[in-house]
């Protein structure tokens, strides 16, 4: 797609989609906490080389097979849904035979498991350790409290899907690459901010910047084509979130002091 103030513009899809990796995989707890396992610097960045070159296999794969599915619909004039996300279960479910179906059902068991169980592991460790300020607490107490906060995020989890499902009018992966630029945005600045420059921010002040910047993003993109002439913030707006972000964060912080 040619047209710069298309959304779906090649070079806005290209380079959001670039930050939307280097965000959501490359700086992903789950990927820092692998890094952190590894005895040495050539070892973690050894690990990011192999684990990048498998990521690009994957995603040919699961292209491919996007692609064979709907050539696969057009070749047997099957209807294709609305909701792209539909094909896929649609086909498993009523066209491909019993085996290819649970298999299915057994992979997307298996891969929300797996995300949801690493989520919620991380959330109730940030919150046990940042907000209930485990160290000094006893053995038992913690045992008690993490519990209580692992099942109050659970529930969280579900109360969230269920909205979701409700409110959504696209399909999932467009609809988690357009909450991500929102998401990810602060992470990105931060990140930015940290590896960039040597000032020391003050500590309070950040979690405002990384609520407004999101607030002050999504504002942008509701107002970007009557703002700017027609121009459509697609899926760049997690650019333009760091760039707001690191920006806020210059503003709250100070010179380092010279040693």
């Amino acid at each position: 797609f040619e047209d710069p103030n298309a959304p779906i513009f090649f070079w806005k899809q290209f380079l959001g989609g670039a930050f939307i990796a280097i965000t959501m995989t490359g700086m992903d707890q789950e990927i820092m906490q692998k890094n952190l396992t590894c005895k040495t610097i050539g070892d973690a960045q050894k690990n990011m080389f192999w684990f990048s070159l498998i990521l690009v296999v994957v995603n040919l794969l699961f292209l491919t097979l996007g692609a064979l599915l709907y050539l696969y619909s057009t070749e047997f004039n099957l209807p294709i849904p609305a909701a792209s996300d539909e094909l896929f279960p649609r086909l498993a479910f009523n066209e491909l035979g019993l085996a290819v179906g649970v298999f299915f059902l057994l992979g997307i068991t298996a891969s929300s498991y797996a995300s949801a169980d690493s989520a919620l592991a991380g959330l109730t460790t940030s919150f046990c350790i940042d907000f209930l300020n485990f160290k000094h607490k006893p053995e038992s107490q913690k045992k008690r409290q993490k519990f209580i906060v692992h099942l109050g995020f659970s529930l969280l989890f579900l109360i969230i899907i269920v909205i979701f499902k409700e409110i959504n009018e696209r399909s999932v992966i467009d609809a988690v690459l357009n909450v991500a630029g929102y998401t990810y945005g602060p992470l990105l600045g931060l990140f930015s901010f940290g590896v960039l420059t040597t000032r020391h921010v003050r500590d309070k002040l950040v979690p405002v910047v990384c609520v407004i910047s999101p607030a002050l993003s999504y504002i942008l993109s509701l107002n970007s084509s009557s703002w700017f002439g027609g121009y459509i913030i697609g899926i760049e707006i997690l650019l333009v979130n760091g760039l707001i972000t690191f920006a806020g964060l210059w503003i709250v912080s100070r010179k380092a002091a010279v040693q």
